[in-house]
């Protein structure tokens, strides 16, 4: 039988508002689900410029702030799914993914897609453990 309990909705300024119905994150017993990010600046909810690195940049600074907010972290992901417009800008994006997952990346699946929410050059989604109490 499904219940809700221990579930609950992540909602953080830091990171752009949802622009559906969806929430930024939900958080369970021992995991964090994210949805999926695009580059979008919290502040004025428009799309980043600069291209796939700013976009990705973008998205992972949101990924950062949603997972903070859920008592998570970089550290703690433990699988990340990456959707790119064009899988020409692989590399650009991978370079730029490496700065924030430097040592023990989680495991990866990229995937090229024919459209992102408001033209978005990238979307990541994440799957994280909880950050352990303190003390642990």
């Amino acid at each position: 039988m499904f219940t809700t309990e221990g579930k609950k909705i992540i909602q953080t300024e830091k990171a752009p508002k949802a622009i559906g119905p969806y929430s930024q994150a939900i958080r369970s017993e021992h995991l964090v689900f994210t949805a999926g990010q695009i580059g979008l600046n919290p502040a004025s909810g428009e799309l980043v410029e600069g291209g796939i690195e700013a976009q990705t940049h973008q998205v992972l600074s949101n990924l950062k702030n949603v997972l903070e907010a859920a008592d998570s972290g970089m550290n703690y992901v433990v699988k990340t799914t990456a959707f790119l417009k064009d899988m020409n800008d692989f590399a650009k994006m991978n370079a730029i993914y490496a700065e924030f997952f430097a040592e023990n990346p989680p495991a990866r699946s990229t995937i090229a897609v024919a459209a992102l929410p408001k033209g978005a050059l990238v979307e990541i989604e994440a799957i994280a453990m909880l950050r352990p109490p303190r003390g642990e």
